[in-house]
């Protein structure tokens, strides 16, 4: 097992890529602390997970508050006494362009899949110095990177995520600490079901043209992309920061 004694938290651990990589990273050895915003999903990862053998807990918590962000870092320690491993996955995604873009809409993606990886690495980062080691994920995009249609929040969320990871990864190479972001192109999660539903889309329709325009011709998995966080948050990696790690079935290649 590749996560020995070490302590993971995972934001938006609930559903889709957060909660493969919660089940994933119990699997191989580590103590789970996971958030989200949905109880009662929360509670049926962390039965799996204690199912499983592993140990995890919950907090309900929103990635766009300062306090509960702290809070949550805190019950982490808490429980289990150190922090070893964030995973800044929380995040939304509203179809729409610059003109017909809402300010609620803006602000929403930014606060949550921006400042909410800010936030939540500010109140780790100091945990993870004096303890002189830690690794921080960051779930950034395929569209991070080369931009993508009717996404104008979420590209600027996820560009500034990537550019936020090689900052950050600077800031703290030499207090033993790997910054890394992860670049998923699209995913079969609750996020593209409901992205499916706001472009006036039925699934097969929606498939079709995200598969036609890949050249591997499919959609990632959770596990798949939780496969690739282990790496990054492991020892397999340990030459690793400041990178961005794309899987995305060849979409920024095309």
């Amino acid at each position: 097992m590749k996560l020995i004694d070490k302590v993971a938290l995972i934001t938006g651990g609930n559903s889709g890529i957060g909660k493969a990589t919660a089940i994933l990273f119990a699997r191989e050895g580590a103590k789970i602390c996971l958030t989200g915003r949905n109880e009662t999903r929360c509670k049926k990862v962390i039965e799996e997970i204690k199912e499983g053998g592993g140990q995890a807990i919950y907090v309900i918590a929103d990635v766009r508050s300062s306090a509960e962000c702290q809070k949550t870092v805190e019950t982490t320690m808490k429980a289990f006494g150190q922090l070893d491993i964030l995973f800044n996955n929380a995040g939304v995604y509203f179809p729409n362009n610059a003109i017909d873009c809402s300010e609620e809409e803006w602000n929403l993606t930014i606060d949550i899949n921006l400042k909410g990886t800010f936030l939540m690495s500010k109140f780790a980062l100091p945990h993870m110095v004096a303890q002189k080691s830690g690794v921080i994920i960051n779930n950034g995009s395929g569209w991070g990177i080369v931009g993508g249609n009717e996404g104008v929040s979420y590209c600027a969320s996820k560009g500034g995520v990537v550019i936020m990871t090689k900052a950050m990864a600077i800031d703290h190479a030499t207090q033993g600490i790997r910054v890394n972001c992860l670049c998923p192109g699209d995913v079969k999660t609750p996020m593209l079901d409901e992205d499916a539903r706001m472009r006036g889309m039925t699934w097969e329709e929606y498939h079709k043209q995200d598969v036609d325009q890949r050249p591997m011709g499919r959609m990632g998995t959770p596990e798949e992309i939780a496969k690739a966080a282990l790496f990054l948050a492991s020892d397999d990696s340990s030459f690793m920061t400041g990178a961005n790690l794309v899987i995305d079935g060849g979409g920024t290649a095309d």
